[in-house]
């Protein structure tokens, strides 16, 4: 069985960190979220990956390489657009061939990997769905699914859905699937949806399978998501000293602390992930917080909060559910301001206290 990777999409909710990186390369504990995606799929025993991208598609193939590292053979699938979820399937024909497949959107982070899928079924079916029940599937594509676990109908983001089972972006398909995609026409909003690809294959009598899963799983399209999955893999952290920690910190609790790195003064409470290269000094770290590599963090107190690559926090009373990107500075003004001084990209947001 191949897999089908999807990284090409714009990310506009995690906007301005999406206009100079992939949001796919974004770190959960210190790693990218591709990167859980595609450990997963190798512990699965697949072995052939194609990684369709956009924009950053250089980025994404200098971090993942030939797929080597992670004992999988990695093609790239340019798309020049993100024309949708089918469209990827449709530009990635010679490379599937006429072999099932797993599609796997590459910003999902789903424990406990994948092996539901690719073990199969007792019964073959042309598409087989990994679905999960939500609170609000109003905000999800949505499977209305019978006893026998065979689905009848799928919903887009229905304002009166039909079951509380949501697509979680993991499917597995027959090469039947190549046959649905050309037969569909551009949604509303222009794009060719994998759920309308998949009616097509039940409306012509197609069998569609779905497996509920109960494990937790995050699209991590937002800065919330980012922070909450974050939480979830600090959650299962293994603590341990790789760098140096000097006689005046206090590390408490699961603290990783990455060769390379230096706790000066400071007291970290984890779970907690200190980046190779980062320095962290007269400092107060709290619970769920990853500090990445060649960040500096002195005088400051920080907790659930992510900094990517070279930050720098120095003399911030509090910084807590927060999300700091690559080289940003924080820092304190040397007297009370009588105005505030910005440089913001779009879309950032801003939470001013007096």
């Amino acid at each position: 069985m191949k897999a089908l990777v999807l990284a090409g999409g714009t990310g506009s909710r995690l906007r301005p960190f999406t206009y100079s990186g992939a949001k796919q390369l974004l770190p959960i504990a210190n790693k990218p979220v591709l990167f859980y995606a595609l450990e997963s799929l190798a512990a699965a025993g697949v072995r052939d990956v194609g990684i369709v991208v956009g924009t950053h598609g250089p980025a994404i193939r200098e971090l993942t390489g030939d797929g080597g590292g992670f004992g999988l053979r990695i093609t790239y699938l340019p798309q020049p657009r993100p024309l949708g979820l089918a469209h990827a399937v449709l530009i990635a024909r010679d490379f599937l061939g006429d072999d099932d497949f797993l599609l796997y959107l590459g910003d999902n982070y789903v424990p406990g990997g994948v092996t539901e899928l690719t073990r199969g079924a007792s019964a073959p079916a042309a598409a087989r769905l990994l679905v999960t029940r939500v609170p609000d599937p109003s905000a999800f594509g949505v499977a209305e699914v019978d006893a026998g676990g065979r689905v009848l109908a799928l919903e887009e983001k229905p304002d009166t859905p039909r079951s509380d089972l949501a697509l979680i972006g993991v499917y597995a398909f027959s090469p039947a699937v190549h046959e649905a995609v050309r037969a569909i026409g551009p949604s509303a909003r222009g794009e060719l949806e994998i759920t309308h690809a998949i009616q097509w294959l039940i409306d012509q009598g197609h069998p569609v399978h779905a497996t509920v899963t109960t494990r937790p799983w995050r699209d991590t399209g937002s800065v919330e998501d980012m922070l909450e999955v974050n939480r979830e893999v600090l959650d299962v952290l293994e603590g341990g000293v790789e760098g140096k920690v000097d006689p005046g910190s206090t590390l408490v609790g699961r603290v990783r602390v990455a060769e390379g790195a230096v706790v000066r003064g400071s007291r970290v409470v984890g779970p907690v992930v200190i980046g190779a290269g980062a320095v962290v000094s007269n400092s107060s770290v709290g619970p769920y917080t990853s500090i990445g590599e060649d960040c500096r963090v002195a005088d400051s107190a920080i907790e659930y909060s992510v900094l990517l690559r070279g930050a720098r926090i120095e003399g911030a009373v509090r910084i807590e559910a927060s999300l700091i990107g690559r080289g940003a500075v924080v820092g304190q003004a040397p007297h009370p301001p009588q105005a505030h001084r910005l440089v913001l990209g779009d879309h950032s947001k801003v939470h001013l206290t007096s």
